[in-house]
């Protein structure tokens, strides 16, 4: 009994040194989130021009092709995470949140609440989980002392680990939507229901199995000692000024309308009327249009007046800048990867063969997995790795007889995996807690390495 517990507190030690070397290295070595957009351009510049024999002026031209291909997509992201924030910060949620503060008591139960919460939301919607855990995080660090806030806000990041598999997963939402032919080189042809995609057994095992292991392995992560908590400085905890009421016996007409919460009930009932008959002529046909239509129509009811909901719309904004800026750089290397050579042959093709090359019918969905977590790092975008991946992976799925519901979750998975190392999608609740990518990337090494091994058995034997 003795010699076990010495060997767990050797175990816990070594976690802790793991933990801690992962975040100095991030710490020290890891670039703002626009300038390693830019190295990454360099490296797949590079390395498409030699893997694939093309000169310089053809993979330049293959990035410039690239820069405004997903600007249409691009637009459906931008709108995911406004809305999520505009609805997260609607006065009913921030008294939800403030109530759910109050719950832990300890900084390892802050720690485990901000990561459920925060997956839970993801769960539902990417956007609105990966802003609701930022602002849950900074309302449980006012209240909980001795809480690592740098690990805090890391934990509500680690939700979006989930959103792929939840229903807003812009993957499984494309498969569900038909018109696949073009998308997936004439390999599919009929929509795949979400039934086989995100109600799946294997998905949902995936899923809850993260959503319930992630709080504690988010909390062995806490440092033990004091004086390796980075104590967050309150003034990074002030909320934002609220919009400014002006005395209603001063109000002009126009003023008065922008206080009136009578324009955004009636254009509340006029959403929600569109989106009941969607559902009652589609059944529950889930698409990233008519998830953004669920939480813009809540979003507006929800800040009650014109005015109240402006002023969350421009905040929420804000947090998008780093996605607008960034995303025709991750377009243009998307350019680089899928752009062909004379003999056909791309950097994402060479990448994803190379799985393939080596897969039999048990091992595809977990190297797909795989594949596609290299791909996302380059590529940090659901329809960016739908577009490289899906003409490639789709039809070697259907050679060695894999399931194309699960070869497109693999490749959904795959997408979200990389995610807790790369820092583009951390934007917008790094902007939230006014932290830098470099001091949270290294707990997400730890997340990376656990979840890949869970999802990788959970595509592969399930």
């Amino acid at each position: 009994m003795k010699n076990t517990t010495i060997n767990n507190k050797k175990s816990l030690n070594l976690f802790e040194k793991f933990t801690q070397l992962c975040v100095t290295i991030m710490q020290k070595y890891l670039p703002d989130a626009f300038l390693f957009a830019a190295i990454l351009t360099f490296i797949v510049f590079a390395a498409t021009t030699l893997m694939t024999k093309q000169t310089p002026f053809s993979v330049a031209m293959h990035w410039g092709n690239g820069v405004w291909s997903l600007l249409s997509f691009s637009m459906q992201m931008v709108m995911v995470l406004v809305t999520g924030h505009t609805l997260a910060t609607a006065p009913l949620f921030k008294k939800v949140l403030n109530k759910l503060s109050d719950l832990p008591k300890s900084p390892l139960q802050a720690i485990m609440y901000v990561t459920f919460v925060s997956g839970v939301a993801c769960i539902l919607n990417w956007g609105f989980g990966l802003v609701i855990g930022a602002i849950y995080a900074k309302e449980i660090a006012k209240k909980v002392k001795g809480v690592d806030y740098r690990l805090l806000i890391a934990s509500a990041y680690s939700g979006f680990l989930l959103w792929h598999g939840g229903i807003s997963g812009s993957i499984p939402l494309t498969l569900a939507s038909g018109n696949l032919s073009k998308a997936t080189a004439g390999a599919l042809n009929d929509a795949i229901s979400t039934t086989q995609t995100l109600f799946s057994s294997y998905n949902l095992i995936i899923l809850f199995t993260l959503l319930f292991t992630l709080p504690l392995l988010n909390a062995a992560m806490h440092p033990k000692n004091i004086e390796d908590v980075f104590q967050v400085d309150p003034a990074l905890l002030e909320d934002d000024v609220n919009p400014v009421i002006i005395d209603k016996t001063n109000m002009t007409p126009a003023d008065k309308i922008e206080n009136s919460p009578v324009v955004n009930m009636i254009i509340g009932a006029l959403g929600y009327t569109y989106i009941i008959g969607y559902f009652i002529q589609k059944g529950f046909d889930l698409n990233l249009n008519i998830v953004n239509m669920i939480f813009l129509i809540t979003a507006i009811i929800a800040h009650k007046t014109p005015k109240n909901l402006l002023f969350a719309f421009g905040n929420a904004c804000k947090g998008a800048s780093g996605i607008i800026l960034q995303f025709p750089f991750y377009a243009g290397i998307m350019g680089m990867m899928v752009g062909k050579n004379i003999e056909g042959a791309s950097l994402a093709g060479i990448i994803s063969q190379s799985f393939i090359s080596s897969s039999s019918a048990l091992s595809f969905p977990g190297l797909t997995f795989l594949s596609a977590g290299i791909v996302n790092f380059f590529v940090p975008s659901g329809g960016g790795q739908w577009a490289v991946q899906a003409p490639i992976m789709m039809p070697a799925s259907l050679e060695l007889g894999v399931s194309a519901a699960k070869t497109g979750m693999a490749i959904a998975w795959g997408d979200a995996w990389t995610n807790m190392i790369q820092p583009f999608w951390a934007l917008p609740a790094l902007g939230i807690a006014k932290l830098g990518a470099k001091d949270i990337m290294g707990y997400g090494v730890i997340i990376t390495i656990y979840s890949g091994i869970i999802i990788t058995l959970g595509l592969t034997f399930l």
